[in-house]
């Protein structure tokens, strides 16, 4: 006798999936690709004890090109009627994977400004935004305490949010997207999203031709300028990046070299240890 299937009710996060690809169908989105040479940027980061994560290396690059090309800071808005608002600063929305309740879901690390901060400093944001509980975040307690709304309250806030305000779109949803999963051998050719641009990138390996990809919404800009910008993205990606990525390693060694002289230092050195 043939066993019949079972209904899995929507748990909270793929409401907020589901509410995300509702109105991201709804963006004419365009994906732009440029193979990059990034060999020597790999094996800088090869060389470090502690590697800084791809994802934290591209956000910042790809802040940094946003602060020279204000299109990519601009947002479509059609309520009360159609405009482009461009954004004073940028927040990066970073998908990440955490578990709730047992179940692998998709959620978004916040970045404000990572152009501004050091790569250090962003890892630790994304590692507390990974780790530290849900309710413990503030955007994320409020992602879950709207997904228990009936869907159509729902779909009217983030309609409100994404298309009245271009502050509250800055404030709720973030300026730009970063999805990769490339460190699991895969990677999307063209994800979906709300928000003007997202950046997204292949498998890195010795770095020679990496491809990365800026998938754009057409209303707000045009091909040409998503092509420039990933010029100059792998040009931040090659100087300022790598050398930030070149000053962590003698950060590395200073920090090393203090912790020998730490536990050859008589006074520090315990008499107990061999």
């Amino acid at each position: 006798m043939r066993q019949s299937g079972r209904t899995i009710p929507l748990s909270l996060p793929r409401r907020i999936i589901g509410d995300l690809m509702y109105f991201a169908q709804r963006v004419p989105t365009v994906p732009v690709q440029r193979l990059m040479n990034l060999s020597t940027l790999v094996q800088t980061r090869r060389r470090l004890a502690h590697r800084p994560s791809w994802v934290i290396l591209f956000t910042k690059a790809y802040a940094m090109v946003c602060e020279q090309i204000p299109e990519l800071r601009r947002s479509y808005l059609a309520w009360p009627s159609a405009r482009l608002y461009e954004h004073a600063q940028t927040i990066a929305s970073v998908a990440i994977q955490r578990q709730y309740e047992g179940e692998p879901s998709v959620w978004f690390a916040r970045l404000r400004e990572p152009h501004r901060q050091p790569i250090v400093e962003l890892e630790r944001l994304l590692r507390q935004q990974r780790e530290l509980p849900l309710t413990q975040i503030k955007h994320m307690r409020r992602l879950l305490h709207v997904a228990r709304w009936w869907q159509p309250l729902r779909r009217l806030g983030w309609a409100v949010a994404l298309n009245c305000s271009g502050v509250w779109r800055e404030r709720y949803c973030g300026t730009f997207g970063v999805t990769v999963y490339s460190s699991l051998g895969a990677e999307s050719l063209h994800p979906l999203s709300p928000l003007t641009t997202t950046l997204n990138y292949g498998v890195i390996g010795d770095g020679s031709q990496v491809p990365v990809r800026i998938i754009y919404d057409h209303r707000v800009m045009d091909g040409p300028t998503v092509a420039r910008a990933l010029v100059a993205l792998e040009q931040v990606l090659t100087t300022a990046i790598q050398a930030e990525v070149e000053s962590l390693q003698g950060t590395e060694s200073e920090t090393q070299s203090q912790l020998l002289l730490s536990n050859t230092n008589p006074i520090n050195a315990n008499p107990t240890e061999s």
